[in-house]
């Protein structure tokens, strides 16, 4: 697994041991990243957040690309070290807070995200329910995007987002949604 493009491009980056944590393949990255590139324009001084981080592969992106910072909410001991480690290994601390909760109960927050990044568990439903709990918390405002990760398949609704776009990419389908 390695950064796609950017300040960090080409750099490895360490997956979680264990089976309970489903690293973002780099083509599934590459794809998103050239989805969201289209929309944004740029990722230049982004509040981003990796929700169900696990490598944390997709926020170091975002902070590769040149998101000003990143908030990593992951719940998983193995994936925590995994994720913790890249950072240093990157030099990223100051660009990133990570939180050692469960995507569901990460409490209100301070100010809106500009990109949200989660890829739960697949078949689990969990993306969509935390998005739900997340919009009410004050996350996200009209202006953020929102990528939502699901096994090939997997559809996703969720009351007041609307659905850009979706694209399948080997085993995953991504969901790029905005607030209705």
């Amino acid at each position: 697994m390695r950064i796609v493009a950017g300040e960090w491009r080409g750099r490895k980056l360490a997956a979680p041991e264990g089976d309970t944590t489903r690293p973002t393949a780099d083509r599934t990255r590459e794809t998103l990243f050239s989805m969201l590139t289209s929309r944004l324009g740029s990722f230049e001084g982004l509040a981003v957040g990796d929700f169900f981080a696990g490598s944390g592969a997709l926020g170091l992106e975002a902070l590769s690309r040149g998101a000003a910072q990143c908030l990593f909410v992951e719940q998983d001991a193995a994936a925590l070290r995994g994720l913790r480690a890249n950072i240093a290994a990157l030099r990223a601390q100051s660009q990133c807070d990570v939180r050692a909760v469960s995507a569901l109960r990460v409490g209100p927050a301070k100010a809106p995200l500009d990109l949200l990044l989660m890829d739960p568990p697949y078949e689990s439903g969990a993306g969509a329910v935390a998005l739900d709990k997340l919009h009410r918390l004050g996350w996200l405002a009209p202006s953020s995007w929102i990528s939502l990760e699901t096994a090939r398949g997997e559809t996703v609704s969720v009351k007041g987002f609307a659905l850009d776009v979706t694209r399948d990419v080997g085993r995953a389908r991504l969901h790029l949604l905005r607030m209705e």
